[in-house]
């Protein structure tokens, strides 16, 4: 497993892993604070979603908790032409790539679908039919391929594709099909598992017998296992193999062994199939807490981080009146996307709708 910051802070290169040394070396102190503040941006945007959530103002909310590290530093991994194929928990990525916050919290509201235009950001939108967006990126890299954009020698403007997908994810055929077809194709994709655990309530250990990095082996498609909670491992394991895909060595698998602290969603009780012990050993490993120790050994005062506390309230805040200043989505919208077509049960069923709220008055519409 490719760990370049021990849970200590410690940052280390073990010989195994030179490799990847030269991607950390071209930081600078600006970056690792950008790092950490976007960590703790993340976390407190989560926070704040689920908090708006149990108030009734968010249909659903699926946090992500303890997985700062995996996907701040993945994100920033990823190059300037790149695209980008996410799950339903990938928040932190789309605050690497100048996704408004709004706009993921306006999905799930129900006031619209996403929001952001994938053609302008190269972050396509939320996939909420579990393992479809690997498919989706799996194709439109065999399209970059065919289009000539990889491969030319031309590392900043040739072309790779990224799509990240869980562990629970792996369990089903769209992601051995993605597989299969980029590696026959030869595609510049990297697949980016974040190995949470859980895929709701089933442990990974009922889900696959080896290690998830050597899932994709059998198709042709090589993997490495790297600490998701190192945000310094995910940046440069991710930056390399995004290189790499782009000077045309096909696709790449990377596992991120990260840890769900929280629920898989809102309408979930994780204390009911997890172990508070197993938690506990988790949050002693608190990516963000890792990376704070980092920071301070190198000699980061404390007002920086009273500073990332300060603009988290701030956000906190602006999250809270936006949300609360939405529209209500239109009931009719459960109604008007479910067929392309009319369709006599969905009428009727909209029509009893309307009849039931009538019944309650004026008062219903308030």
């Amino acid at each position: 497993m490719v760990q370049l910051l021990t849970p200590d802070g410690e940052y280390g290169v073990a010989k195994q892993w030179s490799e990847y040394a030269q991607y950390i070396d071209k930081l600078t102190e600006a970056d690792f604070l950008k790092f950490y503040r976007d960590m703790a941006r993340m976390r407190r945007f989560d926070k704040e979603a689920e908090a708006l959530q149990r108030q009734g103002q968010l249909g659903l909310w699926i946090p992500a908790v303890g997985q700062e590290a995996a996907q701040i530093g993945s994100g920033y991994g990823v190059g300037h032409n790149d695209h980008i194929f996410p799950s339903y928990r990938e928040h932190g990525v789309a605050i690497t790539h100048g996704i408004d916050l709004m706009s993921i919290l306006k999905m799930l509201r129900g006031v619209n679908h996403g929001g952001w235009n994938p053609e302008e950001t190269r972050f396509h939108l939320y996939a909420i039919v579990l393992g479809s967006q690997v498919l989706h990126a799996t194709g439109y890299a065999m399209g970059v391929k065919m289009d000539g954009k990889v491969g030319n020698g031309d590392i900043e403007n040739d072309l790779a594709v990224i799509s990240y997908f869980g562990d629970g994810a792996t369990a089903e055929g769209d992601i051995s099909e993605s597989f299969l077809f980029a590696a026959i194709n030869h595609s510049p994709i990297v697949f980016f598992c974040q190995n949470n655990q859980w895929a709701i309530s089933s442990p990974v250990t009922s889900q696959t017998k080896v290690p998830l990095y050597q899932r994709g082996a059998g198709f042709g498609v090589p993997g490495i296992r790297i600490d998701g909670n190192d945000i310094l491992a995910s940046y440069a394991v991710t930056a390399k193999h995004m290189d790499e895909a782009r000077e045309g060595a096909g696709p790449f698998l990377i596992e991120a062994l990260t840890y769900r602290m929280g629920a898989h969603t809102t309408s979930d009780d994780p204390t009911k199939y997890r172990d508070a012990a197993e938690v506990e050993y988790w949050k002693a490993r608190d990516p963000l807490l890792r990376f704070e120790t980092f920071l301070r050994r190198q000699g980061i005062a404390q007002d920086f981080f009273d500073e990332v506390a300060e603009a988290g309230e701030k956000l906190s805040t602006e999250i809270r009146e936006a949300t609360f200043a939405l529209p209500a989505p239109p009931v009719e919208h459960m109604f008007k996307y479910v067929y392309s077509e009319p369709h006599p049960l969905i009428e009727e069923q909209l029509a009893w709708l309307h009849k039931y709220e009538a019944g309650f008055g004026e008062a219903a519409h308030e």
